[in-house]
């Protein structure tokens, strides 16, 4: 995937290949002691039938996915229905705080 290995932590979003090929997306619940796996939920794979699971995973099969940058209102919404899909309450209240911020600040320039 990629060639520089960055540190993964809970709650990284990941993209990568079970052993199988199924290409998967999740976030990470939990990791080994050795530093050599994780524990994945899986939220979307090519393979349906291991969306919702939590998997073991390789530290090599798994790449994190860079954090976005919310630009606009649209965007923050959408992030804040995956945050609720995937039982994520720190995110979630992250999210929300952001998103009325954004409404006070919109409030105070009419």
């Amino acid at each position: 995937m990629s060639n520089q290995p960055s540190i993964l932590k809970i709650g990284d979003w990941i993209k990568g290949r079970l052993l199988s090929g199924e290409l998967v997306i999740g976030y990470i619940e939990n990791l080994d002691i050795q530093g050599e796996g994780v524990k994945a939920k899986i939220v979307t794979s090519d393979n349906k039938t291991i969306e919702g699971k939590s998997l073991p995973l390789l530290n090599r099969q798994v790449n994190k996915i860079p954090e976005a940058h919310v630009k606009n209102k649209e965007q923050i919404q959408y992030l804040i229905d995956l945050a609720l899909e995937t039982g994520d309450e720190e995110w979630f209240l992250e999210l929300t705080a952001k998103l009325n911020s954004i409404r006070k600040l919109v409030e105070g320039v009419k």
